[in-house]
């Protein structure tokens, strides 16, 4: 094994292009499951900054995104590039998630080397997708606030596995179930069989997520629950958060939240005027 894991994440996370970080992506989790690549960390991680991206899509503030409609094919292709633009951040979250945090269990590589081999392979499915609806990723707006999440829990790997994978994943969890039934309305199957996929998938990270979270909070004597309570309070009045119902609660308990959980979120949902 004369291979990093590190080093190659940072390459996946510099790759600029979609093609590149995808390949990238699934040629590093090969080598991986191979057993070809080490844990040697050959220097610390540098400072979280911009990773590899495109020229396009074009970031722009989440009010600025064009509207997601469903009831037309230029509406879908609009919706289909707005997660796939989540998906393809997704990548880069996962990989950061190795690449940032040393001194880990060997387990917790192996888990997040999986969800970014998942990720790119999501993100494919979709852009075959949008070249069906003849357009291509980049060709609408996006916005950048997965990796802004990232840079602000860059310092604190119990802070990226709290509001990463178990607030901002885990949002996916609430909103695409009506998704799907927009999609089934317009009669737009492949969408649906794409994002049926993605569902069972990211209900995974999610749980991946709350198995480091609460590795953590065991390793630092901290209560899961209570410690997951104070940091959503934190993230709302701090990182401009918006708590917002309703909660898809049958996949995120299969994703590892409590019920005790649930019902501190849902209790923030009425305190911020969402219910």
């Amino acid at each position: 094994m004369n291979e990093s894991l590190f080093t190659q994440a940072q390459a996946c996370l510099a790759a600029s292009s979609a093609d590149d970080k995808v390949a990238r992506t699934q040629v590093t989790a090969r080598a991986w499951r191979a057993g070809l690549l080490s844990l040697d960390t050959l220097s610390p991680p540098d400072a979280i900054g911009e990773p590899g991206r495109p020229s396009v899509p074009r970031l722009v503030h989440p009010r600025d995104v064009p509207r997601r409609r469903t009831t037309t094919p230029a509406g879908r292709a609009i919706l289909i590039h707005a997660i796939a633009h989540i998906e393809f951040n997704a990548i880069d979250l996962a990989w950061d998630a190795v690449y940032r945090f040393r001194d880990m269990p060997r387990d917790y590589y192996a888990d997040w080397v999986k969800v970014a081999d998942e990720e790119s392979q999501h993100f494919a499915l979709l852009r075959e997708r949008l070249r069906e609806y003849g357009c291509d990723y980049g060709a609408h707006d996006a916005h950048n606030g997965l990796w802004e999440m990232a840079q602000k829990t860059a310092h604190d790997i119990l802070l990226r596995m709290a509001l990463v994978p178990r607030v901002l994943e885990a949002r996916g969890l609430d909103v695409t179930p009506a998704i799907l039934e927009r999609l089934r309305t317009a009669g737009d199957t492949r969408s649906v069989e794409i994002l049926e996929i993605i569902l069972r998938d990211e209900i995974g990270h999610v749980a991946i997520g709350t198995r480091w979270f609460r590795y953590l909070c065991a390793k630092r004597g901290l209560d899961p629950d209570s410690t997951f309570d104070e940091l959503m309070r934190h993230y709302i009045k701090t990182m401009d958060g918006r708590i917002q119902g309703p909660f898809h609660d049958a996949a995120r308990l299969q994703a590892g939240f409590s019920a005790t959980e649930l019902r501190q979120l849902k209790a923030l949902d009425m305190k911020s005027g969402n219910s």
